[in-house]
């Protein structure tokens, strides 16, 4: 995590967090796909590398952006969940989602296609929140059950 950042400007401050090519798509499988643990993220269709995967769990960490803690029941491997501040990148994540779709689709034919596009942006953001409030949840609350 930099202690300084490069000017005070609030798009450039947030691009030295979230602008390099990894973060977003972390904060992407976390949140539409559910993603929480290292095997996943380092399984995603765009092969990060670990040490890389590694180094941008700690800053999104070190900015609470994530957090991290034991998997119940298993002590040895770590989960990493969104914290509410990461969550409120929803907005961001829906709005790049939508701009590639409209804008990148001529050149790479191969762009997944969302069914969360067919609703507005808003509604969409919303789903996506609930959806991963709910995951969450209920992934805690089932991994509580299993300690009792």
């Amino acid at each position: 995590m930099r202690d300084e950042f490069r000017s005070e400007c609030a798009i450039a401050s947030s691009l030295d967090v979230l602008g390099d090519r990894w973060s977003l798509l972390i904060v992407r499988d976390m949140l539409i796909g559910h993603k929480y643990t290292f095997k996943e993220f380092s399984l995603s269709k765009e092969g990060v590398a670990t040490g890389i995967l590694s180094k941008r769990l700690k800053c999104l960490e070190g900015y609470g952006i994530i957090s991290k803690r034991k998997l119940p029941g298993n002590k040895k491997e770590n989960i990493y969940l969104l914290t509410e501040r990461g969550v409120s990148l929803a907005p961001l994540i829906i709005e790049i989602t939508v701009w590639g779709d409209a804008n990148l689709r001529d050149y790479n034919k191969n762009l997944n296609h969302y069914e969360m596009l067919k609703a507005d942006s808003q509604s969409a953001t919303r789903k996506v929140r609930e959806a991963y409030i709910q995951f969450t949840e209920g992934f805690l609350n089932a991994s509580n059950q299993t300690l009792q």
